[in-house]
């Protein structure tokens, strides 16, 4: 007969023993545990402290406090004390492009963006589509490294267009045809500009693709006034300058003038310029977030350009990067502006900064704002990959918060996408694309700069990773040089 103490003793230990066997199957197996976290919430601005993040595969799986983490048993895991948990960046506008003998450098910018904690890139044009397709697909099915692609294929212009790689359109069939081939190869927008398009074509082809339920970006051919684009169903005003337009209570009167040929544009801009008036564009700019027009206003490209009487970047070390081919094509840009005299100069400071204050108004009013850097080929030392954090630093100088600067590079590119569901911020079930910074970019912007840790569809790339990517790159670079 078993003693009634060691009866007791007995049943304690067969609880603990069923405790610990229950324990163990209830544990739920992730394949990285990140401890310890403050996961910034970029919807609210909220930050929780003491965060565990488990992932599996490409997604994660949840976030909890720490002192529920014993719930999950993971291989792998990262101490994240004293960092910082967002979504990984999104940019929503560059270009690939220089042709065919600058695919391979081109393609070098893969990992620039990695590096720089970017997931995922919006195309918006440029004359590689063919190498762009190949490189979507790829990334996408998991064969080739690199940010998700979203790209618009080739772009919808007039004849005889100065961009290089448009499809020209003359007439109604032909853009219909345009939107047969762009469809065909499942670009995720369509992108129309305004070099020799005229503005009755360009209003047929906005409308012949909105009708088909595509999401389209544009350059505003001066003549006709953002309202009547965004109302007839424009999804992006790519640059910011075209919605400074809408500012002028005179920009119907001013744009028909241009269209008559009464003055050119470069009158009808100063004209726009003088006669901008606030309330007239905080009432335009409302009327855009109500229809949906979000703007993209790629500032960091302009502000290069419009000071390069201050630096003229030939000395930037990011240019070690940068393949000798796509330098070329930064020429046209810097040889304009070396053109100026000193009163131009001044006016284009003043251009910049006119354009940059309306910043502040557009988020305001409730205008989706986008961040993207209109970094590649032709856009003078407006860098892929570190070009984006430039772009965020121009956000918080021209009037946005952090927090509001933070949405424009996460989870607006998303939603205007549509894949807001997987992606934009973090919680269980969205894409395990994280970003761990060493400080608060909520405090300051410039921490975005400061990555710990990359994970990119669940893989993890640390410090020393990203910047083997960066390494690679210089070399291939050299390489080129060399050549």
């Amino acid at each position: 007969m078993i003693a009634p103490h060691r009866r007791h003793a007995l049943a304690l230990s067969l609880l603990a023993l069923a405790c610990a066997v229950t324990t163990a199957q209830a544990a739920e197996t992730a394949d990285l545990l990140i401890r310890h976290a403050a996961v910034i919430d970029v919807s609210n601005g909220k930050t929780r402290a003491n965060q565990t993040i488990a992932v599996k595969g490409a997604r994660i799986l949840a976030i909890v406090d720490d002192a529920k983490a014993k719930r999950f048993e993971s291989a792998r895991s990262i101490d994240a004390q004293g960092k910082y948990a967002i979504p990984a960046l999104w940019d929503m506008h560059v270009h690939f492009g220089g042709g065919d003998k600058l695919i391979e450098e081109n393609k070098n910018l893969l990992p620039l963006y990695v590096a720089h904690g970017i997931a995922a890139v919006r195309d918006a044009a440029g004359d590689l589509s063919p190498s762009v397709f190949a490189w979507r697909e790829a990334i996408n099915n998991g064969s080739l490294d690199g940010p998700t692609i979203f790209t618009s294929g080739p772009k919808l212009e007039g004849y005889k267009s100065i961009w290089p790689g448009d499809i020209e359109v003359g007439s109604h069939a032909e853009i219909s045809k345009a939107l047969d081939q762009l469809q065909g190869w499942k670009v995720d927008f369509v992108k129309i500009t305004d070099n020799t398009l005229s503005p009755e074509l360009f209003m047929d082809a906005l409308k012949q693709a909105h009708a088909r339920g595509l999401r389209v970006s544009a350059h505003v051919p001066f003549a006709l006034t953002i309202d009547e684009v965004s109302a007839a169903g424009l999804s992006s005003i790519e640059h910011i300058e075209y919605a400074y337009k809408a500012g002028s209570p005179q920009e119907a009167q001013i744009g028909a003038m241009v269209r008559r040929g009464e003055i050119d544009s470069k009158e009808g801009w100063n004209r726009i310029q003088s006669s901008f008036d606030e309330t007239t564009a905080r009432a335009a700019y409302k009327r855009l977030a109500r229809r949906g027009t979000a703007v993209t206003p790629t500032l960091n490209g302009s502000f290069v350009t419009t000071y390069l009487d201050r630096n003229d970047h030939r000395g930037d070390d990011y240019l070690k990067y940068i393949g000798p081919g796509l330098q070329a094509t930064y020429a046209w840009r810097v040889e304009r502006a070396a053109k100026d005299d000193a009163a131009a100069i001044e006016r284009r400071h003043q251009r910049y900064e006119r354009n940059a204050a309306i910043l502040p108004l557009l988020q305001q009013s409730g205008v989706t704002v986008l961040a993207g850097t209109d970094a590649g080929f032709l856009n003078s030392f407006n860098y892929p990959g570190v070009g984006l954090h430039d772009e965020m630093q121009r956000f918080v100088e021209s009037g946005l918060t952090p927090l509001q600067t933070l949405q424009a590079a996460t989870i607006n590119g998303a939603r205007f996408l549509g894949q807001e569901k997987l992606h934009g911020t973090l919680a269980a079930g969205k894409a395990a694309d994280i970003l761990l910074l060493d400080a608060d970019p909520l405090r300051d912007i410039g921490a975005t700069r400061r990555i710990d840790t990359f994970v990119l569809r669940g893989e993890v790339h640390d410090r020393e990773a990203l910047d083997g990517m960066l390494e690679e790159v210089r070399k291939r670079v050299a390489a080129q040089k060399a050549e």
